[in-house]
């Protein structure tokens, strides 16, 4: 199930990835090809990094005490880390969304007075700007459960117009 394309029109431009991110999204390729179009096609721009040694050390407390982040798996936690960081410290991002379905991320960023968006929100967005059905939403949110995804779910297809 390739559904990259709902995820461009909704973000429509605006959409933007950590060098963690990116990378993550890399290795996931192996189980989600359509993933290895998501740098050749550029629509989510240059991988942002961080390069300057005090912004990478504070990125690092904060995967290690926020997120659980260890020595041993020094990736682990690297792209909420860093999403975190870049929204609440570069001033371009002031007001970004923090797209995740990691229930543990999105409750910091909310707590951080981060807007943040899941899955579920994105499909009501394509639903509502009609590059969607409303039961082809909710059908697509069913399939994405059913392949391991961990979603927040619609109880009908009617919840993705509210």
């Amino acid at each position: 199930m390739d559904r990259l394309d709902l995820l461009k029109a909704v973000l429509n431009g605006r959409g933007r990835w950590t060098a963690a991110v990116a990378y993550e999204a890399s290795q996931s390729a192996d189980v989600l090809p359509a993933l290895h179009r998501l740098a050749s096609d550029g629509w989510l721009g240059e991988a942002i990094e961080i390069t300057d040694e005090s912004e990478i050390k504070q990125v690092s407390r904060i995967r290690r005490a926020v997120f659980g982040g260890t020595d041993d798996k020094p990736l682990q936690h690297l792209g909420e880390a860093e999403t975190c960081h870049v929204i609440e410290h570069w001033p371009e991002f002031a007001g970004s969304w923090w797209i995740s379905d990691d229930q543990e991320a999105l409750r910091f960023a909310r707590f951080r007075g981060i807007t943040t968006r899941e899955t579920i929100d994105l499909v009501a967005v394509a639903v509502i700007n009609g590059d969607l059905l409303t039961r082809e939403g909710f059908e697509l949110m069913q399939a994405m459960s059913q392949q391991e995804r961990y979603l927040r779910l619609p109880t009908s297809a009617a919840d993705l117009t509210r």
